[in-house]
């Protein structure tokens, strides 16, 4: 990673104001990017609650000219397979033209009175490149109340590889930004493989 890009600067301190181990993160997400240059990025570190513990996880999406990279961290709790905590870190490189869907959620409050350019309160990135899809499967039926007859199934498959949500209560209007402008960079950068 070049060291003197102010974008790799500026993606480096977002991982160190993540707070969540930034060393480990910062090493993963470089050796991942290698020495392409940076784009775009987002950093997103999440709390959540299971059962009676509270996890953190932090993932790192990053925008290069050629490819696409989400790293993830998840830390884990001292458990039968280690006497003390642990956390893993993973790293996925997707090239450019293998994303298929990009989707961008916003939640806005009273959007009678939306004026353009106003922050919407909640962001929902939802990202797809082949790797992980979800079918949703029902009965199929006819247009006959009364028929018997054994119409198979009818279903959905979604592409559903990722999915970031930010809000402005949660993680600030700043991620808010961040997370709009990625998307907006990462959608450009896929119409761009496509042409």
């Amino acid at each position: 990673m070049a060291k003197t890009s102010t974008t790799t600067q500026g993606l480096r301190a977002a991982i160190e104001r993540s707070g969540y181990y930034p060393a480990l993160v910062a090493e993963a997400v470089e050796a991942a990017v290698g020495g392409d240059p940076i784009r775009s990025y987002l950093v997103h570190q999440e709390t959540t609650f299971d059962q009676n513990e509270v996890r953190r996880h932090v993932t790192v999406l990053v925008l290069t000219d050629h490819r696409f990279i989400v790293s993830h961290t998840d830390e884990q709790a001292a458990d039968s397979t280690s006497p003390t905590p642990y956390a893993t870190t993973s790293t996925e490189s997707v090239k450019l033209s293998r994303i298929s869907s990009i989707v961008v959620s916003r939640v806005v409050a009273n959007p009678e009175s939306y004026a353009p350019g106003t922050l919407p309160r909640e962001v929902v990135l939802t990202i797809g490149w082949g790797a992980v899809s979800r079918i949703d499967l029902e009965p199929a039926a006819c247009g006959d109340p009364n028929c018997e007859a054994d119409h198979g199934y009818t279903g959905n498959s979604t592409a559903d590889d990722l999915s970031l949500r930010v809000s402005e209560a949660g993680d600030g209007p700043e991620t808010v930004r961040q997370a709009l402008a990625f998307a907006q960079a990462l959608s450009e950068a896929t119409a761009d493989t496509a042409r």
